[in-house]
């Protein structure tokens, strides 16, 4: 129930799944791979190529882009149908045929929609799991299905998105195994700014970590495509360095461990 902007929980509430993930600071971090996953589609960067997205300004582009997506789920009713809308706007002016594969591409084609929005919710629940963990197997599956409202207000039909978890990780399995997926220029230039982001950007040194998680943590074909060399080491090493971040998190002040929108949603409720 919605109140006044003040106490209007928006979409979730603060008692939601969507609220308690995505809050977190390190599951944002989770977004660097699924970006990475989304420019291994062409026809997916094929429309951020067209509007020169990654070539004027990117990182505060990607930025806007963030801040939109988190109105979704930590503004007001308003201010997420709002953003909902404006990104909409965007995409139904992104279309026209890809350079690369010479297939027609438009931002609002729901196969395009089902591919950014699996690779969201799979990336956030990997994160989730690896740096926080405090999900049952329940809440995931509840978690998974909150975001259906999101997905649904940006043009994708719930009846297009796999009803479970593990059905959503196994078409991302299919995807990646399939021959949609290439790394072209277009992706290359998404994982130089992942691997080395501007002077501007804020915690950059702290992003030289979540490149490394994020190149990681993609499916073992994909990571290849990149061109990144893996081995059992590397692995390891990983698997340490998130081991270790998960267990310090629960001393990390609220500040720093939940990201900005989450905090002035949960104070703008308290007051």
């Amino acid at each position: 129930m919605t109140g006044t902007p003040r106490t209007d929980p928006g979409l979730f509430g603060p008692d939601s799944l969507s609220w308690r993930v995505h809050r977190e600071t390190t599951v944002l971090f989770g977004g660097a791979r699924a970006l990475l996953m989304h420019a291994a589609h062409p026809l997916v960067i094929a429309g951020a190529t067209e509007t020169r997205f990654y070539e004027r300004n990117p990182w505060r582009r990607l930025e806007r882009t963030l801040a939109l997506t988190y109105s979704l789920t930590f503004g007001t009713k308003e201010e997420a149908l709002a953003a909902a809308d404006r990104i909409n706007e965007v995409h139904r002016r992104v279309r026209g045929v890809d350079r690369v594969t010479g297939k027609p591409y438009d931002a609002m084609d729901p196969g395009l929609l089902l591919w950014v929005h699996a690779c969201l919710v799979d990336s956030a629940l990997l994160f989730e799991r690896l740096t926080v963990g405090r999900l049952t197997r329940t809440e995931r599956e509840r978690f998974h299905r909150e975001q259906m409202v999101g997905a649904e207000l940006l043009g994708l039909s719930r009846d297009r998105i796999p009803p479970t978890v593990a059905g959503l990780r196994a078409y991302v399995a299919d995807v990646v195994a399939g021959d949609d997926l290439r790394v072209t220029e277009a992706a290359r230039r998404v994982a130089a700014l992942i691997r080395a982001p501007p002077s501007e950007a804020e915690w950059r040194p702290v992003l030289r970590a979540v490149a490394w998680w994020a190149f990681g943590t993609l499916p073992a074909r994909l990571r290849a495509m990149y061109g990144v060399r893996w081995g059992p080491g590397r692995d390891t090493v990983l698997r340490a360095s998130l081991a270790a971040l998960r267990a310090g998190r629960p001393g990390i002040p609220r500040r720093f461990r939940w990201i900005l929108p989450a905090q002035l949603a949960a104070d703008r409720l308290a007051a």
